[in-house]
């Protein structure tokens, strides 16, 4: 195997070992952003839920984890649990 095919498989597993759930991405998150422009930033929810024009979105796991509520596809509130 080449060196270059070695180094460049090694750094797409540490990009896909890294999570975009931390305390850096948590404090660029606003209030208005769109849905767009969240995952843009930390990426696809692990999960949401819709109930009564709330979408709830999820990112991350028991350990640490990013909470966003969108109303009008807009960020409403958001919270985090354990970033570092």
């Amino acid at each position: 195997m080449k060196i270059r095919t070695v180094i460049a498989m090694g750094l797409l597993l540490a990009m896909l070992g890294c999570s975009r759930v931390t305390l850096e991405n948590y404090g660029k998150i606003a209030v208005g952003m769109s849905y767009d422009e969240v995952t843009q930033l930390i990426g696809p929810p692990d999960e949401c839920d819709d109930v009564m024009g709330v979408r709830n979105c999820l990112w991350g796991d028991e350990e640490r984890s990013i909470k966003v509520s969108f109303v009008a596809g807009q960020v409403l509130l958001f919270s985090s649990h354990n970033l570092k």
